[in-house]
């Protein structure tokens, strides 16, 4: 199969790597000088430095050479820039299937991804989400993962997931694109609220606490645009809420880190040099709370620190002092 991969981000760039074992590739970055400098490493030196390039994965910084020929679109771009990318998709002369990765909410709209996709893309275009718990880092290096692919249409999902599918990533299928969605979206939130608990050195039991008290939140909120709990409770939301939560390459607990030792945003921002997509959706999040009247309370304590200014201790101190209630309400 002929796939155009959008994105050479690290993720963008690593599963191409991995579907370059079963398939013809074509990665597609926007920076001209990005793509010469990978076709002269031999890898994206900045993204993934270590690991090298296959010689059969084609790289292209010009659109519409990416896209031609191709059967199957993988979209790998921030979601900051999925609605203008898919406006050049939208225009192609005949529908391709097109599959998003990036996880949040639209920053301006708080829309998820697939509303976006559908207010942009017709509908004779098939579509759907990947997600779940993947650091780049090991997918490149073919470290065995396992991802879920959503669809409104299961037979394209099915169909899709075992083009995907490889000894070393496992892909099962989902008619929940929301729930999927909002889990890949909300567990960045949470990681950046873990990273600041471990950065306070609250040790082992309040991770815990935290990680399933925030599964609680992502559920509410999962439920409440019309996702399903146990969506949640898999791949895309309890299985990628640990995967960032805990591990070491988690750009996300990483700022939560640094927020701990009361660095400044811009300034984590900056040390980071890669997109941590909670820092925006926690915006989004917080819109939606409003509207909702939904309890987040530990999204909400990331929000007040990050754009309220809100000191962590201070946060984490408000958090701890809320009066205790029934772990399941009625």
């Amino acid at each position: 199969m002929n796939i155009s991969l959008l994105g050479a981000g690290a993720w963008g760039t690593a599963l191409a790597i991995s579907l370059a074992q079963r398939h013809r590739v074509t990665l597609w970055a926007r920076n001209a000088q990005q793509i010469n400098d990978m076709k002269a490493a031999g890898k994206n030196q900045r993204y993934l430095p270590d690991i090298p390039l296959p010689q059969e994965l084609r790289l292209e910084h010009d659109l519409g050479a990416a896209l031609a020929g191709a059967e199957m679109i993988v979209l790998a771009v921030p979601i900051s820039a999925l609605r203008d990318t898919l406006g050049k998709i939208a225009a192609l002369p005949a529908p391709v299937p097109v599959i998003w990765l990036c996880k949040g909410f639209e920053a301006d709209t708080a829309l998820l991804a697939h509303q976006v996709v559908d207010e942009i893309l017709p509908p004779a275009f098939p579509r759907g989400v990947l997600s779940g718990p993947s650091f780049a880092q090991e997918v490149a290096h073919g470290l065995p993962t396992a991802l879920v692919l959503a669809s409104n249409d299961r037979e394209f999902a099915r169909q899709s997931a075992l083009s995907l599918h490889n000894p070393r990533l496992r892909i099962y299928t989902s008619n929940d694109v929301i729930g999927v969605e909002v889990g890949g979206a909300v567990k960045n939130v949470l990681a950046i609220a873990a990273g600041i608990s471990d950065g306070m050195g609250f040790g082992f039991n309040t991770r815990a606490a935290l990680l399933t008290r925030g599964l609680s939140e992502m559920t509410r909120l999962g439920i409440k645009l019309g996702g399903h709990a146990e969506t949640l409770a898999g791949l895309s939301g309890v299985g990628d809420l640990i995967l960032t939560c805990t591990g070491d390459l988690s750009r996300n607990r990483n700022v939560g880190l640094l927020l701990a030792q009361q660095h400044a945003l811009p300034f984590i921002l900056r040390e980071l040099g890669h997109v941590a997509e909670g820092v925006y959706s926690v915006r989004a999040v917080h819109q939606l709370v409003q509207q909702l009247g939904i309890d987040m309370p530990i999204c909400e304590a990331v929000y007040r620190i990050l754009y309220e200014q809100v000191e962590a201790a201070s946060a984490v101190e408000d958090l701890l002092n809320r009066v205790p209630d029934s772990e399941f309400p009625l």
